[in-house]
């Protein structure tokens, strides 16, 4: 293997970042992503809240690779996977020996009337920055001496999507909101509403943990519509529909996590894809038709998965460090590997206060699963650097929440 070997790798996701981290020494890595800075989306939530800063979640790419790879801020706008190259947005064009595919996916309006003009989608730091800015400005919008209706009526909040991003969502914003009145000495309460199509809420979850969820949302007072479709969002309301029963509500916000698809990009290669727009790659992570291109998280159908880990951070990670491996392979002609990815334990925000953990087939709860999921996500983070300096952040100062003061305040 020579040291000039190009691996370009596209997405700065789990799946694109943790290879790139994995295969410092390989050949001559590059890292596309179309942000400076990597997300531990699995703790944005904890960034909305204020329970965490943006540097814990979002360290600089430039930063975390070092001299171990190239990185290059700009978005690929087509490949050509038989002259092996890519081309970016600025007109540039890289030529590789090596691909890896991990672009990562895009929120999923599936073709609702005015929902992507008129939700808030929760994917990015700016798209937390914009709820909270939406939360602050309808809690300043109330008079002090308004009726408890009015106040309720002011901070309706609805969800699109009962996963765990919805339930994780949800608890804080109604935690943030129930502080925010409570110190604005205002009547009444925040409404906020998770809709959810199938019959149950994070359907990908145990019975246990369910009812752990479930238990916790009623606590909270956060409304729950299961069997429930939205027919259309418009500005300051949202139409949902239930057995052929059609209602409408007033909003402050609708916030849409109610699924992803994959990411555009993928439109324009010319390569199998199944009736979800994945790739179906082989149990080596590479695509079938070209050997030297790989594909992992959220792009790519691997079949050999625990079922609840499809679309997850979990999975991208743990598919990264085969690919980093496979790739050292395919490089020095060596034999590549198969894995069979299983869930690593399941950890669930449930406000500022609360969490539920899932380890060894059992449920922990509250405040000491809440700070279980942090010491989880410590481990998790990218390099031993990030993680001591976001451990010892956490340890010495804290997660405390920070409270939706009055815009200008």
């Amino acid at each position: 293997m020579e040291k000039s070997t190009h691996i370009l790798i596209i997405g700065g996701g789990f799946g694109g970042l943790f290879t790139a981290l994995d295969l410092d020494g390989a050949g001559d890595v590059t890292l596309i992503n179309d942000h400076d800075h990597f997300l531990f989306k699995p703790l944005l939530y904890e960034y909305l809240s204020g329970e965490v800063e943006a540097w814990h979640i979002a360290p600089d790419c430039k930063e975390l690779m070092g001299d171990s790879a190239s990185f290059i801020q700009d978005c690929v706008k087509a490949i050509d996977l038989n002259a092996r190259t890519a081309s970016l947005e600025d007109g540039k064009a890289l030529s590789y020996d090596v691909l890896v595919l991990a672009p990562g996916a895009v929120t999923n309006y599936a073709g609702v009337k005015g929902a992507e003009e008129y939700s808030l989608p929760f994917r990015t730091l700016t798209h937390a920055n914009h709820l909270r800015r939406r939360m602050t400005e309808a809690l300043d919008h109330i008079e002090p001496d308004a009726a408890p209706q009015d106040t309720r009526s002011a901070l309706t909040f609805a969800i699109v999507g009962g996963g765990a991003s919805g339930v994780e969502l949800a608890t804080k914003m109604a935690d943030l909101l129930r502080d925010a009145v409570k110190r604005r000495a205002l009547r009444g309460e925040p409404r906020v509403v998770i809709i959810e199509m199938a019959d149950r809420l994070v359907p990908g979850m145990g019975e246990e943990i369910r009812r752990y969820v479930e238990n916790a949302l009623e606590k909270v007072r956060v409304e729950v519509y299961t069997d429930t479709r939205v027919v259309e969002v418009a500005s300051g309301s949202i139409t949902i529909e239930h057995k052929q029963k059609r209602e409408s509500m007033n909003t402050a916000a609708v916030v849409w996590v109610a699924g992803v698809r994959p990411n555009p990009l993928l439109g324009n290669l010319k390569v199998e894809r199944d009736g979800r727009g994945l790739i179906p790659v082989e149990p080596t992570l590479q695509l079938r038709e070209y050997p030297n291109v790989f594909a992992l998280g959220d792009i790519a159908f691997y079949k050999d998965v625990q079922p609840t880990l499809a679309g997850t951070a979990q999975l991208a990670l743990q598919e990264a460090h085969l690919c980093a491996s496979n790739i050292k392979a395919f490089l020095e002609g060596g034999e590549l590997k198969t894995k069979h990815f299983v869930e690593l334990g399941e950890a669930v925000s449930l406000g500022t206060e609360n969490a539920a953990v899932l380890t060894g087939g059992k449920v922990m709860g509250g405040p000491l699963a809440r700070q279980a999921r942090f010491a989880m996500y410590t481990a998790r983070l990218p390099t031993w650097h990030h993680r001591l300096r976001v451990g010892a952040s956490w340890f010495f100062e804290g997660t405390a929440p920070r409270p939706l003061q009055p815009l200008g305040f």
